[in-house]
């Protein structure tokens, strides 16, 4: 499971689970663009309260940071900014680029790689929500510096290259049900024939 392991950090003694308690500090580091993508995959709405508490998973959080091309004359995604950076995150944006081929687009991975590397000492295990193995060099320099890096991404978007490096590599598929949006309409009720019509605020009648 454990790729790579570097000789000088005896971790195979350790259980997964025994790993994970010794997790330390822990900052997060997202490629928005990557997640979103992952996302469209899934057909799941990431809900980024759930996922923030499910990336700290109980260890103290130094901080998240989350990186994203912007679109200054979208309102809806400066409105969605707003609230990422009141509501736990630290936004790190860069205007997107348009491309010959009319799409646009924003390559954060020297801001995530930098990141990663100046704040080495203030905290024990970097979590990076990407697949993009242009980041493989800066997690195999943070990780000779005695840093653990969970790499947290689809299987199918993310590089051989950055799981061999990282000590820990989450599919998001399997921990899909943890992050997603639950829209409050639903009502599961298996036993009542019109559940999806009840009043989602009559929820936890009997």
């Amino acid at each position: 499971m454990l790729n790579h392991i570097h000789h000088h950090e005896p971790e195979t003694v350790f259980s997964p689970e025994q790993v994970l308690e010794n997790r330390g500090r822990v900052a997060i580091f997202i490629d928005g663009s990557n997640l979103f993508y992952a996302a469209l995959q899934l057909g799941i709405e990431i809900d980024y309260t759930k996922l923030l508490v499910r990336l700290t998973s109980g260890s103290r959080l130094l901080r998240s940071f989350f990186y994203t091309g912007v679109d200054r004359t979208n309102e809806k995604q400066q409105g969605f900014l707003l609230w990422m950076r009141r509501n736990g995150y630290r936004v790190i944006s860069k205007d997107l680029v348009q491309l010959p081929d009319g799409s646009k687009k924003a390559n954060l991975d020297v801001e995530i790689a930098v990141d990663m590397m100046s704040l080495v000492g203030s905290y024990d295990t970097a979590v990076l929500v990407s697949g993009d193995g242009d980041l493989a060099y800066a997690v195999n320099a943070v990780s000779y510096r005695g840093v653990r890096v969970e790499v947290v991404s689809l299987r199918s978007m993310t590089s051989d290259s950055l799981i061999n490096v990282s000590d820990r590599y989450i599919d998001l598929d399997g921990i899909k049900e943890d992050i997603q949006k639950t829209p409050r309409s639903y009502t599961y009720r298996p036993l009542s024939g019109i559940g999806l019509m009840d009043d989602p605020e009559d929820d936890h009648a009997p």
